[in-house]
């Protein structure tokens, strides 16, 4: 092949009008991500940009919003017991799933009903 792919750049997941607060304290405040500056030219289009190291996460407004049940994004996790205690104490929900051997796995959802994996891997 003439080309190869490097990485993934960000993850975009929707949201409905006027939700950006909710992104802000679920992204920002309860994951830890840094909210980033969006372009001028889209910043017209509503939503919220958060960055975690090399993860980005684009919120994007979406009408008629429908959450997205199965597709989601996967992120790797280091200390996903601590991060598991976080979000107890937070009040967010999580689902244990063992269904992936050598990964310790859970799954959120976010204001919007987007679903999100969250996993460590505990052995290959």
């Amino acid at each position: 092949m003439p080309f190869k792919f490097k990485t993934i750049d960000h993850v975009q997941l929707a949201a409905p009008k006027g939700s950006e607060d909710q992104a802000r304290k679920f992204f920002g405040e309860i994951l830890g991500f840094e909210e980033i500056e969006k372009p001028a030219v889209l910043k017209k289009r509503g939503g919220a940009w958060f960055k975690y190291g090399h993860c980005q996460i684009h919120v994007g407004i979406e009408e008629p919003f429908v959450p997205a049940r199965k597709a989601h994004p996967a992120f790797e996790i280091e200390n996903i017991e601590g991060l598991k205690e976080h979000l107890t104490s937070s009040g967010v929900d999580y689902i244990k799933d063992e269904n992936l051997p050598g990964a310790n796995r859970i799954y959120v959802h976010d204001p919007f009903g987007n679903r999100i994996e969250l996993l460590e891997w505990i052995s290959y």
